[in-house]
């Protein structure tokens, strides 16, 4: 059965119309033009009397010779059979007929004269297509405007369980419950629990929160939506929250299913926190987030999780019982967890049977697991580069040395002086530092660039530290102005060099007064500790201690400077004579590593 005009689509039905309409203006002007009108049907002998009164415009001959199309002064088109055996030079005067325009054309020639005139037509038709069709897709985005952007993980594809997180063992005992949840609700439900409603990865960036999450997703065996806080919000008011409830929609329709909202902090910051009023496109998305959380049915089997980096600037209704019920700590890996690390990211590599990853791991404090997965693909990139078909131990010492100092920059050419300077520099920080009981052990001395840096002294420390003592305090800040001493001794004045020296040092000086009470001030915290200021809550903060106070905070800090300042002095003093020595083979080799630095102090005692 045919369909209607009124059965079709609307999209396709109006493309209908519009060709119609085309085509009734076509044939109004086709048939309006003079040069297209019905021919009207004379007789030979009439033509040729139009062609001695001279009202003959032009005429054209087909080839077969039979038939005359003319248009006479009134643009009137006409036709006539040529009479049987007549010729027609011979019936007209050879002068006349001189005189006249004369066409010999195929019959179908006039399909082109159509088609000229249609022209004009089709591309009016073509233009309306074209703007019906932007109509279309820009009311098609408009009415998906308000839809999420939640994208749903193909489970067909390789799934990623807890065998493909490496470390992070506690995190992973606190989210295999969650598993259990998802798979055996009644084992929980029959005891009267509640399954959690949303649970809160916390942790520096690059930490595996994301890796965690589908994890939970892939060990449930359950649908995973996936999206960004920041993908929520837009410039048009509403569409943050219509975004939100057609997410939570979908997700109770696949349900048990898991929603993951990366950075969630980019939605779920603390409301009143900007200048101007309440209506704000964040905080309506927050509200509605707030709202389809409580709203949750008891047997929704729909859970939260959500990862963030700031959780001091989320929302305390956010973080309340019965939205967020359970916070998950994501923390750096240990010296343990980045051997395993390691492990995980080398398995589909040719690795060197000599290579120690215990001994990348010890180098390699403070790394997360987005840092190591880092640091072996640049071993990689080394060993290819060289044309090594494995990447062995040296790669991956030198990509580490990379990532966390910045590459060499060995086209940066400095003069004889400034390498002088830059070498008793760093072996000062080097010799102080070593001369010290607190400090970490030197790792490497180099005068080559890197980064900002003119050059570097990089120390390691032996074991993860979790806690800094007072004396820990002090030799680190010694060891920080050693290079600003053996300027001042070794050429009299100091240069820009210690800038960011100076820098650290201040911040940590201030620390131990303010933050950790490590001065006579006593255990008292003073300020606050913030990253980032909230205009409408802090707009008029004042200071929680007195203008007093502030001068004796000061006082301290300046007071914990120069004690420093005068140990690196006295080191630095007694050792000029060793310190010279190595700057020399320094400027000379550009990298002392550990193994060549320690003999220097064996041979001075």
């Amino acid at each position: 059965m045919k369909k209607t005009l009124k059965q079709m689509p609307r999209k396709r039905s109006s493309i209908w119309i519009l060709l119609i309409l085309a085509l009734a203006i076509s044939y109004n002007v086709y048939t309006q033009n003079g040069a297209y009108k019905t021919p009207e049907k004379v007789t030979f002998s009439e033509f040729r009397e139009d062609i001695r009164a001279k009202n003959i415009d032009n005429f054209k001959i087909n080839l077969e010779g039979t038939k005359v199309s003319y248009l006479d002064l009134q643009a009137q088109p006409k036709y006539a059979l040529r009479e049987p055996g007549a010729a027609l030079k011979e019936t007209l005067a050879l002068e006349e007929y001189e005189l006249l325009n004369v066409n010999v054309k195929q019959d179908n020639a006039i399909w082109w004269d159509v088609l000229l005139s249609f022209l004009p037509v089709i591309l009016i038709i073509a233009f309306f297509i074209f703007m019906f069709k932007s109509a279309s897709s820009q009311n098609s985005q408009a009415m998906s405007f308000g839809k999420t952007r939640a994208k749903l993980y193909d489970r067909s594809k390789r799934k990623t369980t807890f065998k493909d997180v490496a470390g992070a063992v506690e995190s992973k005992e606190e989210l295999e419950e969650i598993v259990e949840f998802l798979k055996e609700p009644e084992k929980f439900t029959r005891l009267g629990a509640k399954i959690p409603r949303g649970v809160l990865l916390v942790g520096p960036p690059g930490t595996g929160k994301t890796l965690l999450a589908r994890a939970v997703a892939g060990e449930a065996e359950v649908p995973f939506f996936s999206i960004s806080g920041s993908e929520f919000v837009e410039m048009f008011v509403g569409v943050g929250a219509s975004r939100v409830r057609d997410m939570f929609v979908k997700a109770k329709a696949c349900a048990p299913c898991i929603v993951f909202i990366d950075e969630i902090d980019a939605v779920g910051r603390q409301r009143g926190t900007g200048l101007g009023g309440g209506h704000d496109e964040r905080e309506q998305t927050l509200n509605q987030i707030l709202t389809e959380m409580d709203g949750f049915e008891v047997d929704s089997k729909v859970i939260v999780v959500a990862a963030t980096n700031r959780p001091d600037v989320l929302d305390p209704a956010l973080l309340r019982p019965g939205r967020f019920d359970r916070r998950v700590v994501v923390d750096r890996p240990d010296i343990k967890d980045r051997d395993s690390i390691l492990a995980v990211h080398v398995r589909k590599k040719p690795l060197a049977k000599t290579v120690d990853l215990l001994k990348i791991a010890r180098q390699t404090p403070g790394f997360t697991g987005a840092d190591l997965e880092n640091l072996v693909n640049e071993a990689a990139i080394l060993a290819a580069r060289e044309g090594k078909k494995t990447i062995n131990q040296s790669h991956l010492e030198r990509s580490v040395e990379k990532v966390a100092l910045g590459p060499e920059k060995k086209s940066r050419i400095l003069s004889e002086k400034e390498r002088k300077i830059t070498a008793f520099h760093e072996v000062g920080h080097a010799v102080v530092g070593h001369l010290l009981e607190n400090c970490d052990p030197v790792h490497k001395i180099s005068i080559i660039s890197r980064g900002q840096a003119l050059g570097v002294t990089w120390y390691l420390p032996e074991e993860d530290k979790h806690l800094y003592s007072v004396s820990k305090y002090k030799d680190d800040l010694a060891a920080m102005l050693g290079g600003y001493v053996a300027e001042e001794i070794f050429f009299g004045e100091v240069t820009t060099g210690p800038s960011s020296d100076l820098e650290r040092a201040s911040k940590m000086a201030r620390s131990m007064v303010t933050r950790f009470g490590m001065t006579e001030l006593g255990p008292v915290a003073y300020g606050e500790d913030k990253n980032e200021v909230f205009l409408g809550r802090d707009y008029g903060h004042v200071k929680n201690y007195s203008e007093k106070t502030a001068y004796e905070i000061d006082q301290k800090v300046i007071g914990i400077i120069h004690s420093a300042h005068k140990v690196a002095t006295d080191i630095v003093t007694k050792h000029k004579a060793l310190i010279t020595k190595i700057s020399k083979d320094l400027l000379e080799k550009e990298n002392i590593s550990r193994d060549e630095f320690l003999p220097y102090f064996k041979k001075s005692k």
